[in-house]
């Protein structure tokens, strides 16, 4: 019986995924089966409930993270804090499924490679699942102090909330570009919606170093990190893909149970080769 896995969304037909985790089952040696699938919020319920014992694992992107929580009954510490989970997973028919959030995972390897090992100050655009899972990433390199820009006061407020019970100071303040001065810079809007950010100066002085993490990737290099390249030459900059193949990784792990015998460089390799 062939394993089975997907990544399901609305809409989902320009996912990467697919691409990334068959380039990972084939240097594995897996002979598995892994599709897109649409997927609104409405149906993911009764979708979960029909799984088989073929079904290994689902990725989700929106708008199935949150709902996901709710759906499915052991929920990991991190997506339930959170309320964002993007990966369903069991090693075997027998064993529970468990909702994890590998997208903290995600951020914080790719800002790693980047060579962002730690953070004071942060600036976050966006108050959605992914500006929270940027938030715990941004407590696993240390951030003290961050402030959330938001359309909406409301959810903008409870964001920052979720970086003060992780430890951080947090502000909030509208999408009104402005100077900045910190260490990191986190997009997670759409490139278009950010786009008014292209321009904006920080208040260091002469070369800055602000880093940028830009979850968007379609396409790349996005109005924002175009001009924070052009402008920074020497700022780490981390876009989307990165997050995406490193989020990746850990749902490979999880999905299939294989850890201790994962050659991650060769599997990292395919990946990126699949992202082209």
């Amino acid at each position: 019986m062939r394993p089975r896995a997907a990544v399901l969304g609305s809409p989902i037909e320009h996912s990467l995924s697919p691409a990334l985790h068959r380039a990972a089952y084939a240097v594995l040696g897996l002979d598995w089966d892994y599709r897109a699938i649409e997927c609104t919020a409405e149906d993911f319920p009764h979708f979960f409930a029909g799984l088989d014992d073929q079904w290994r694992g689902l990725s989700l992107t929106m708008p199935l993270k949150e709902v996901a929580v709710d759906v499915v009954a052991e929920v990991g510490d991190v997506a339930r804090l959170l309320h964002s989970a993007n990966t369903i997973y069991r090693t075997s028919p027998s064993e529970p499924w468990q909702a994890t959030n590998t997208d903290v995972y995600g951020m914080e390897q790719a800002l790693r490679e980047s060579g962002v090992h730690s953070v004071r100050t942060c600036h976050v655009l966006g108050a959605g699942a992914t500006a929270r899972s940027a938030l715990a990433a941004l407590a696993g390199l240390q951030a003290r102090e961050v402030v959330i820009h938001a359309r909406r006061r409301q959810a903008g407020e409870e964001v920052a909330g979720l970086a003060i019970e992780l430890g951080m100071r947090a502000d909030y303040a509208d999408l009104t570009p402005v100077d900045l001065s910190a260490d990191l810079l986190v997009s997670t809007l759409p490139a278009d919606a950010a786009a008014p950010w292209a321009e904006v100066e920080t208040e260091i002085g002469g070369p800055s170093t602000m880093a940028l993490l830009d979850a968007s990737y379609h396409p790349w290099p996005t109005p924002l990190a175009a001009a924070w390249v052009r402008q920074r030459p020497d700022a780490p900059v981390a876009s989307g893909k990165d997050m995406l193949l490193w989020q990746a990784l850990g749902q490979v792990r999880l999905m299939t149970g294989i850890e201790d015998d994962l050659d991650e460089r060769a599997v990292i390799q395919a990946m990126r080769n699949a992202l082209g």
